[in-house]
């Protein structure tokens, strides 16, 4: 409470070593919230990477061994991407809606 009473009564026009101390303060707060942030989506980031880049490989393996093996390789993680990709729909469709919301 007494932080915004401070924050109403502040002066609009800061002095120049007042400029540069709020400046520090800035990137301070900055790099503490992309800490934050980095440490949340990183690890989804390297799971969607390695992810994509088995599948890939594999791929790239299984059309070495011949035609027939690359396309069912290639059907078979188009089904299992697909499959995951609509559950993932449906966890997100229903923890959006815990309420039981019509949606339109």
């Amino acid at each position: 409470m007494e932080e915004r009473e401070e924050e109403m009564n502040a002066g609009l026009l800061l002095r120049m070593g007042e400029e540069e101390e709020e400046e520090c303060k800035l990137r301070k707060r900055v790099w503490i919230e992309s800490k934050k942030l980095w440490r949340v989506a990183g690890p989804a980031i390297f799971s969607r990477v390695a992810t994509y880049s088995m599948n890939v490989i594999t791929q790239a393996f299984a059309g070495h061994l011949g035609d027939l093996e690359l396309a069912s390789m290639s059907i078979a993680n188009n089904v299992i991407v697909g499959f995951t990709f609509g559950l993932l729909s449906l966890s997100a469709l229903l923890s959006a809606n815990p309420f039981n919301l019509s949606i339109s």
